[in-house]
């Protein structure tokens, strides 16, 4: 039998970290066994299950809409079949400071809502944040079930060229993808079986209970057998297979808007049985949109009287409105100084360096080297609204420049960051793609990071940009439970 011809055969290692290969030919430790599989498969098989996986995506509905496409097409999410390993050592210490920046977040939307102390003693600048769109001044003073306010977290991480984590977005209102990391999971250990003998993959099939465990705990006192309900926007949403998946999973009833009421400040669900008693909502909709009585006024997918309701302590909302402040990308910045005023230790996970646009000096070096900084919108998502200046032309620039100008609390600038790459399987052979990493934290009676998270893939080549909805996909995250005995426990 003739020898395989490696997989990486023509691979370009391209000055960015490769989280799989130290060189050409060459796979880092937590690799090891993985690589070598892959090439006992051979490309032609390979490609072979790469095209099986796809099928089941169709086969499943596992779908995304994209709003700037005509009408908002749903396309089969992107997937690709080389999985992302991360060791044990590694994961304890992002576990750790995933935990550590949710618990400070939390504690900051608490005062901030409430005694303000951290923006009275001026350890952030109040001006940033009380300035923010996101923050809502007419929830203030209200109480929260148990004072937490995000209790489903995304947070979005990113290695440098030296394969350094640094957090890159903090996604505390309706944080999505979990349902991905569970597809991907589900379709890669039927189309790769194989390819999990040996290793000690932690499972991420947990994340639904734990989720559902979280909701149930929120429901207001005195209420023993709580009825849990995921509020949707509707089909048209790009995350509706998400809230049918998530809902299904769970075992609660998917709603709209129209199929709840608010009957002295009690929330129900219409059923063909009449009326039913609603106490936790895990909502999937915008704070602006969830009560036209409370917020945009024109909203058809919230339900009015429902922040009456919620004031009242009758329903719990998952995630609390409001959250947004701590989503600002200005605010972001400030989120290492938060950590060590709430909780007095540094932060385990760093921020990228940021510069805020608000503060004069600041500004002046991001108009100074727009040609070499990537300039973001504050309350953008998505990959929107986004200046990147090395790929920019003059006409761009000097567009964000006069909008900065105008409005400089608008805008944060970073340096571009190296994200870090790993092979993307394309025809058979394998080239660079660049990858960021989305664990996914609940906040509860404890606190869990579900082991993985969604690593979103930049399948176009030469692409930055991770996001779905602008051509990138997904790849199973495995989390090793033990150190594998290939000489070491590290990926770096």
């Amino acid at each position: 039998m003739a020898p395989l011809e490696s997989l990486d055969l023509g691979y370009q290692l391209n000055g960015f970290y490769d989280e799989m290969l130290a060189a050409v030919g060459q796979p880092r430790p937590a690799y090891r066994r993985l690589y070598d599989h892959l090439n006992r498969l051979g490309a032609t098989e390979l490609q072979r299950r790469h095209g099986l996986a796809l099928q089941m995506f169709r086969n499943h509905g596992i779908t995304f809409a994209v709003y700037p496409d005509e009408q908002g097409t749903e396309k089969v999410f992107p997937f690709d079949i080389i999985p992302r390993v991360i060791s044990a050592a590694t994961w304890q210490r992002l576990e750790a400071g995933l935990k550590q920046r949710l618990a400070a977040l939390n504690l900051f939307l608490e005062d901030v809502y409430n005694r303000k102390l951290i923006l009275k003693q001026r350890a952030i600048p109040p001006e940033i944040v009380l300035s923010s769109s996101l923050y809502m001044r007419e929830i203030e003073g209200l109480p929260v079930p148990h004072g937490i306010h995000c209790h489903i977290a995304g947070i979005d991480l990113v290695r440098d060229a030296r394969g350094e984590f640094f957090v890159l977005e903090d996604n505390l209102r309706t944080p999505s993808g979990a349902s991905y990391v569970l597809a991907n999971r589900h379709v890669m250990k039927r189309v790769l079986p194989d390819l999990f003998a040996g290793y000690p993959v932690r499972p991420v099939e947990g994340y639904v209970h734990d989720l559902l465990s979280h909701l149930r705990w929120l429901a207001p006192r005195g209420v023993d057998d709580p009825n849990v309900v995921l509020l949707t926007p509707g089909i048209n949403n790009s995350a509706y297979y998400e809230h049918l998946y998530l809902a299904k999973q769970m075992g609660v009833e998917l709603v709209e808007g129209t199929d709840l009421v608010v009957d002295d400040d009690h929330v129900f669900m219409r059923t063909t049985r009449g009326l039913r008693p609603v106490h936790v909502i895990y909502r999937r909709i915008d704070d602006e949109w969830l009560d036209p009585i409370f917020g945009r006024q024109e909203s058809l997918v919230g339900v009015a009287g429902l922040m009456n309701a919620y004031r009242a302590g009758n329903v719990a909302i998952a995630n609390a409105p409001g959250n947004g402040v701590a989503d600002d990308k200005a605010v972001y910045a400030l989120v290492p100084t938060i950590v060590r005023y709430y909780l007095g230790e540094d932060p385990i996970l760093p921020n990228v360096e940021t510069y805020l646009c608000a503060v004069e000096a600041e500004r002046r070096h991001v108009l100074e080297h727009l040609d070499s900084l990537v300039v973001k919108t504050v309350d953008a998502s998505g990959g929107y609204g986004m200046l990147i200046g090395p790929a920019s032309t003059k006409e761009e620039r000097e567009d964000f420049r006069r909008r900065i100008e105008s409005q400089p609390r608008a805008f944060i600038a970073q340096p571009v960051v190296a994200l870090s790459i790993q092979p993307v399987l394309d025809g058979g052979r394998l080239r660079p793609g660049h990858q960021d990493l989305r664990p996914f934290v609940l906040t509860g009676p404890d606190v869990h990071v579900t082991p993985g998270g969604l690593t979103r893939v930049a399948l176009k080549p030469g692409s930055l940009i991770v996001n779905s909805s602008q051509g990138g996909g997904s790849r199973d995250t495995w989390v090793m439970a033990e150190a594998i005995d290939d000489g070491d426990d590290i990926d770096a």
